[in-house]
């Protein structure tokens, strides 16, 4: 069984989760959940960045202390993924003892190298929605890309330094030895362009300011908040104790194509230094937006994430997202365009399928699944196999997700063509019946496989609608599934059709 360690950047305490948060949660589920059902041995970390300066003032208008503020937040957080089905293995908080050991001790063993680690001083811009310094060729009309409706703070401070400048040439070699370290190809290329410009060495601590990890020997200083939060994908397996091996390297870092150049350039950089293995992977997905804009706390739009759950629940929202949205692009949301979906691919498509082709099985051979040969609806479901695997393992989830749906429409059309209902007319076909009985029965046990990353709880209903027990099986059973005598539902409503 091989193991696949998964992570999501971890979000900043400083406000409720919104629908760009759950892209990137319901993605990397789908990528979690797909390798399970490969037979994977899955660790899935997600978590909360807890050190922010940025929640101190309004924890304290809201009369909290910084501790209770992100106990809440983590609580809303955690609540908002139960709601949307994120099978997580934990829960990473950067406010946890075991974080805490594992920053400091990565810092003492980067300290060690002399020559990495410096004090001086900073001065230039500084954004405190990101908090993220910025250089002047960064920014986009003065503001900084990330957060336009920010002013921008020119800032002045006595800090410790990372000497990042060091790490060009290896990060370099990196993308041409293992291109696949930068994923897609786009983000690479742009990871590329920043290390051919030359690197600046970077600040990782700033003035003390009563919240955050203190910096070993200097309680003036606390440790910058960016270089705190990247330690997490390893805190969570509890480094350095010896059993964090088991899991890292990490095999993929999900992050947003904001967060890049910490991930892909800081990060790496980070672990060089301290002389610790690389992750294998980071695939920076792009945005939700509405109207042409990115979603996000600072700039308001008129969606919510619980009201886009509320629409039509948590899996067609799921669904939306990500046959929507390409996992290596942006896409828009809007409620004209997620009811359009719903109706058409979820109620019609797949709901409908399943509806007719479970109420034929009862009415014509009394809700068992008679023993039939293959047709060739099951040569388009080894061929949607093959797609939708190619698909997954590229982290291409919309290209899977449409491998999965092509086979429901097929499946429509295989009813058209083969017209069950005259064949039940004619006892002479009678074998010919249970053949196409038979085989949409299989397929349907199939598109709840495939489906089930990304619809786990609709999934679920249809594989139990089918008469089978327990959870949705995995893919090794998905050529040899056979349902011949099995019981099924009369009925499955799995997505009544609405007005929008």
């Amino acid at each position: 069984m091989s193991r696949f360690y998964i992570t999501t950047a971890i979000d900043y305490s400083n406000g409720d989760p919104h629908l760009g948060h759950a892209f990137e949660k319901i993605g990397a589920d789908a990528i979690a959940r797909y390798r399970r059902l490969r037979g994977d041995d899955v660790l899935f970390v997600m978590g909360m960045d807890e050190h922010s300066q940025t929640i101190l003032e309004p924890a304290a208008e809201a009369g909290m202390t910084p501790e209770e503020w992100v106990d809440e937040l983590a609580r809303r957080f955690s609540d908002a993924w139960n709601q949307l089905h994120i099978s997580h293995d934990d829960f990473i908080r950067t406010t946890e003892k075991r974080h805490t050991r594992a920053v400091v001790e990565l810092l003492e063993r980067t300290r060690e190298k002399t020559e990495y680690v410096y004090r001086g001083t900073y001065e230039g811009y500084y954004c405190e929605r990101c908090e993220s310094f910025k250089q002047e060729k960064d920014l986009v009309d003065g503001r900084c890309p990330e957060h336009p409706n920010i002013d921008i703070l020119w800032t002045k401070e006595d800090n410790y330094f990372f000497k990042l400048s060091a790490f060009r040439d290896q990060l370099l070699k990196l993308l041409d030895e293992r291109p696949e370290f930068v994923q897609p190809e786009i983000r690479r290329n742009e990871i590329r362009n920043v290390l051919e410009e030359g690197l600046q060495d970077v600040s990782i601590s700033r003035p003390r300011r009563g919240w955050g990890i203190p910096w070993p020997g200097d309680p003036e200083q606390t440790i910058y908040v960016w270089y705190d939060a990247l330690i997490n994908y390893i805190s969570a397996i509890n480094f350095p104790e010896d059993g964090h091996r088991t899991w890292w390297p990490a095999d993929l870092h999900v992050i947003g194509k904001g967060i890049t150049r910490f991930h892909c350039i800081i990060w790496p950089a980070m672990l060089l230094a301290a002389g610790v293995e690389l992750p294998q992977s980071v695939w920076a997905h792009g945005y939700v937006h509405w109207g042409g804009r990115k979603l996000s706390k600072s700039a308001e739009t008129p969606v919510t994430l619980e009201g886009a759950i509320a629409r039509h629940g948590p899996d067609p929202l799921r669904y939306f997202l990500l046959r929507e949205v390409p996992w290596n692009g942006d896409g828009d949301f809007t409620w004209e365009r997620f009811d359009e979906r719903y109706n058409a691919d979820l109620a019609n498509d797949l709901g409908n399928l399943a509806n007719r082709a479970l109420a034929m099985i009862g009415r014509y051979r009394d809700a068992t699944v008679p023993q039939g040969e293959s047709t060739a609806l099951d040569t388009q479901a080894l061929a949607a196999l093959q797609r939708y695997q190619s698909a997954m393992d590229q982290f291409l989830l919309h290209q899977g997700l449409a491998a999965a749906m092509e086979l429901a429409r097929q499946a429509n059309v295989y009813i058209e063509e083969s017209a069950p209902w005259k064949l039940a007319k004619d006892a002479s076909r009678c074998t010919e019946l249970d053949a196409v009985l038979a085989s949409l029965a299989r397929c349907l046990a199939r598109l709840s496989i495939l489906l089930s990353p990304f619809m786990p709880i609709k999934s679920a209903e249809l594989w139990a609608a089918l008469g089978r027990d327990g959870a949705v099986s995995s893919l090794t059973s998905y050529e040899a599934i056979d349902l011949s005598g099995e019981t099924v539902a009369r009925e499955a409503v799995l997505f009544p059709k609405v007005e929008a």
